[in-house]
Order: C-alpha cells, then structure tokens, then sequence
C-alpha cells in the first residue's frame, strides 16, 4: 500500500517509516524539517531513511493547505499515519501561535486531503497529556479529557474531536493514539532521557522537577512502533447501536475509536534517573526543582482496550530500553 507519513523526520515518525518500508509498502514522508529541535539529529534520521527502497520526501508545511491538498491528489493515499506536530508541554507556553499553526491548521489539512480522497484509515498521535488535571490512575480512555493543563494539551484533545466530526461527517475511519512518553534511540533532545544523558555525561546537574516526586509511564520506541502498526490494520467502523448516554467517550456511532498506547507499568523519576546512572557508571548532579506550569505529577496507561483488540502488550523494560539509547547516544556522538 502506499502510506503518508507525517514528521516523517522526527523520532517516532522515521521509526514508523523504517517499519512500513520493512513490510514492503510505498511510503510518502513529510516534514518541513522546523528548528525546534537540532535539525542534524533530523536530517541524520532522514539520511538512514533514503537509503530504503520506495521512501521519498516531500518538505511542505502541514498548515500549507494547497500544497498539501495537491500532494493528496497526486499520490492518492491508501492510509495516513499523521504524527507531525509541534511537540512540548513546556514550549507551548512559550510559543503558543506554533501549536495552533501546526497542531490544529496542519491538522485540519490533513483530515481534508482524507476526506476528499477516500483514505481507507487515518490514524493520528495524540496524547496522554490530554488527561490534564485527571487523578485517577490509571488513565482510561473512558476517562473524561475535558480539563487540560497545557496548549499543547488543548491542541491534541482539538484533534480528537476534530478527527470524530471528519468521521461522523463524511465516513472517514479514525483512530487517535495517546503516546505515553516515548523513548529511545533517535530520541528527542527536549525529552528527560535525552536531556539527562547529555548532563550526566557532560558532567552538568539535571534539572528534577516537582522535587523529584513525579512519574512517567515510559514506553520504548519499537513498542510503540508495535502499536501503531498493529492498529493501523485494525479500521474502525461505524456503530449504529452506540448512543453517547450509555457509551464511552473512545468510541462512537462513527468509525472512530481513540486507544492508550503506553507501557502499563509507570516508573518514579527517581528510579529513572538511577536507571541511567547505571547505564552510564557515573552519578547524576541533581537540581532540585518546583513543578513546572502545564506538567502533571504521573502518567499511566490503561491499555487494556488496545490490547483486546490488536494483542498489544509491551516487551521492552526500562533498562533494556534505556541501555539500547545509551550506547546508540555514545555511537552517535562518539562520546
């Protein structure tokens, strides 16, 4: 089949890449390949990409709706895996016009290049933190999503309801996919892991947020690339019998499902830090520090849903998954 990838420069979505080609199909990369991170480590995931047989680039702007409009009409798309999107709790404080720009326009582009192509699946990122000022653990998508602690947040929760009128509307089968932090080779420089690694090994403190009293369900890259592969075959369809006063909020009268994709195991900050202490042999310097604006105190993944529909379990451990993104750090940066 032929696929578009979007941020097909990024961490998850070049592994995707990597896994699509693996399986024989045709896959369209986009990205307009922006500086919010370091663009070297972008190209560097692109690099290995174009060596691989039936993957091409394209470097257009989501929110550019003509252009993408065009590139649906010339390709003709048998599915869409749309993980392009301005990432970052912390940033979209900072810089809140980006995430409108390319999480709620970019995402509208894309849902009308489905809508007038006939796309057999849409299957989207979105994530845990849409679970905002929700305390009950773990998160469920039967869960109400309706209170969250960030833009960034807002904007994925936009795509959520977004993405269930597009399936309503016009029949396009939807499923949203709640990212539970990812980690992993060819990470994100801005993540924990990443940042904590760089500090340690250069001898620089860390910054430990909330006093280090948080917790993250970490879930490794190949899981998560498991995931989404997994679920991408599985296509929702519509429901007549679901009525919204008796069902749940991850499911409609339209083909449109929304799943936790996550390690179902949440890990204490501390133990984290320690973990790549070990890794690495050398002790980290920590920073105490408040909570931040926007973050949320733990994560964790119901995943049961998934996992009754595609077979989904994790199979990578903390270490194992923090051993294989150390030593690709060192082989990277021949350190």
């Amino acid at each position: 089949m032929k696929y578009l990838v979007t941020g097909a420069a990024g961490f998850i979505g070049s592994h995707v890449c990597h896994r699509l080609l693996a399986l024989g199909h045709q896959v369209i990369g986009l990205d307009i390949i922006n500086d919010y991170y370091d663009v070297n480590l972008k190209y560097a995931r692109l690099e290995r990409l174009a060596t691989l047989d039936n993957f091409s680039l394209v470097t257009i702007a989501l929110e550019d709706r003509v252009s993408v409009a065009a590139l649906f009409a010339k390709e003709q798309f048998n599915r869409v895996i749309h993980l392009a999107a301005q990432a970052g709790v912390r940033y979209s404080i900072e810089n809140p016009h980006a995430y409108i720009d390319s999480n709620i326009t970019g995402t509208m582009t894309i849902l009308e290049g489905c809508r007038h192509h006939k796309v057999e699946h849409l299957v989207y990122a979105s994530s845990s933190s849409v679970y905002g000022m929700n305390s009950k653990l773990p998160f469920a998508t039967s869960d109400s999503v309706d209170h969250p602690v960030s833009l960034y947040a807002a904007t994925k929760k936009s795509n959520e309801l977004m993405a269930h009128t597009y399936s309503h509307l016009y029949n396009i089968p939807t499923t949203g996919l709640r990212f539970f932090t990812v980690y992993g080779p060819w990470g994100r420089p801005d993540m924990a892991l990443f940042l904590f690694t760089k500090a340690i090994v250069e001898g620089k403190p860390i910054n430990v947020f909330n006093q280090g009293e948080m917790s993250r369900d970490f879930t490794y890259i190949d899981d998560i690339v498991e995931g989404i592969i997994r679920v991408q075959d599985q296509i929702p369809s519509a429901n007549p019998s679901w009525q919204q006063e008796f069902g749940t909020p991850n499911e409609s009268s339209a083909p449109y499902r929304v799943f936790n994709i996550g390690n179902n195991q949440p890990v204490k900050l501390m133990t984290f830090i320690e973990t790549i202490e070990q890794a690495l042999d050398k002790k980290a310097t920590l920073n105490m520090m408040p909570m931040q604006a926007g973050d949320v105190a733990a994560t964790y993944a119901n995943i049961d849903d998934l996992h009754q529909l595609t077979g989904f379990t994790p199979a990578t451990d903390l270490t194992t998954g923090i051993n294989n993104f150390i030593s690709w750090y060192r082989e990277y940066y021949n350190t």
